[in-house]
């Protein structure tokens, strides 16, 4: 058995430590943008098309990326077959929310944190979902395969497809005092890293 120098292990708890660090919360773009990167499923509500809820909200979990561990894009990909009752809902109305949880991670866990507490930092992305295609393929196929390599061996008779979620508004719960919308805009421009585009 390998035993680990003192400076080898502090090193390590630093960074598995830095990895669920959340940026201060006035920045609140990045903190989104953290959320978005580190969450790998989201619950998906959409505008039911089936019988007996037409009309009424559906949730569903779905695997999601935003690209490879530590280069996210900010944009959440999807690895989808029509035949899941969600994407047939979608093809309805393709507005739907994406919602994700640091509760999905250690970070809540770690922190003693009740996963509705406003403390576990949460997002909530209103907007729609597009399939993807040229260039912008193989980055999706990259973005999922990457974290759900799963994916890779799923039956290949269901048709699946790489799809994005179109972000028109984002909110974003990480604190006391009421959630916090960020544009697209302000989204994109943020980094998770603390550097900006």
């Amino acid at each position: 058995m390998t035993s680990l120098s003192l400076p080898a292990v502090a090193l390590l708890l630093g960074l598995l430590g830095a990895a669920h660090k959340l940026p201060p919360h006035d920045q609140v773009a990045r903190v989104a943008r953290v959320i978005a990167h580190q969450c790998d499923w989201a619950s998906m509500a959409t505008v039911s098309s089936h019988e007996p809820v037409v009309g009424q909200p559906f949730s569903n979990v779905f695997s999601v990326s935003d690209g490879p561990s530590g280069s996210g894009s900010g944009v959440p990909y999807l690895y989808l077959t029509r035949l899941e009752l969600s994407v047939q809902d979608l093809q309805v109305t393709p507005q739907a929310s994406l919602s994700m949880s640091l509760a999905q991670t250690d970070y809540c866990r770690q922190q003693g944190f009740d996963p509705q507490s406003p403390l576990c930092a949460h997002i909530i992305l209103s907007g729609s979902v597009l399939e993807v295609n040229g260039t912008e393929l193989s980055f999706a196929k990259n973005a999922l395969f990457s974290r759900h390599p799963e994916m890779i061996d799923w039956p290949s008779d269901h048709n699946w497809f790489f799809a994005k979620f179109n972000i028109t508004q984002v909110w974003v719960l990480d604190y006391f005092g009421g959630v916090k919308t960020v544009s697209p805009e302000e989204y994109f421009q943020a980094s998770p890293n603390g550097k900006h585009h």
